[in-house]
């Protein structure tokens, strides 16, 4: 019994210790604030485009997931993904993206067939 629970104590212990890594003492690059936000340039041709995204099964896996791809293009002001509503809305500069570059953007996403885009709408802003 204390063979036992000494083995289970050192095993459990060695655990700890391998699987802790210290990350506090070095910088790690690209985890700063700077780094992590982007910058978000006045749009030369503002627009909103609204559209419906079908083939999302979650919230988090799917919407999330397209949700920061979108964000992440050049162009993109905002972008946002109701996973309930199956709908997605996008404020980016006409003069650097296109609908059917965001249409591209979320079709290709994951296995490239998964998600369809449809009922694509822009509008200016004032």
């Amino acid at each position: 019994m204390n063979f036992t629970k000494s083995l289970l104590t050192f095993g459990l212990a060695s655990t700890l210790l391998l699987s802790c890594k210290d990350t506090g003492s070095k910088p790690v690059s690209g985890t700063d604030e700077t780094n992590t936000k982007k910058e978000v340039a006045v749009a030369a041709k503002p627009e909103t485009a609204s559209f419906k995204i079908e083939g999302m099964t979650c919230a988090m896996g799917c919407a999330k997931t397209i949700e920061t791809k979108l964000s992440k293009m050049d162009g993109v002001q905002k972008a946002t993904v109701d996973f309930d509503k199956k709908e997605a809305t996008v404020d980016f500069d006409a003069s650097v993206l296109t609908p059917e570059k965001l249409t591209k953007a979320v079709e290709t996403t994951g296995d490239g067939e998964t998600y369809k885009v449809s009922g694509m709408q822009t509008k200016g802003k004032v």
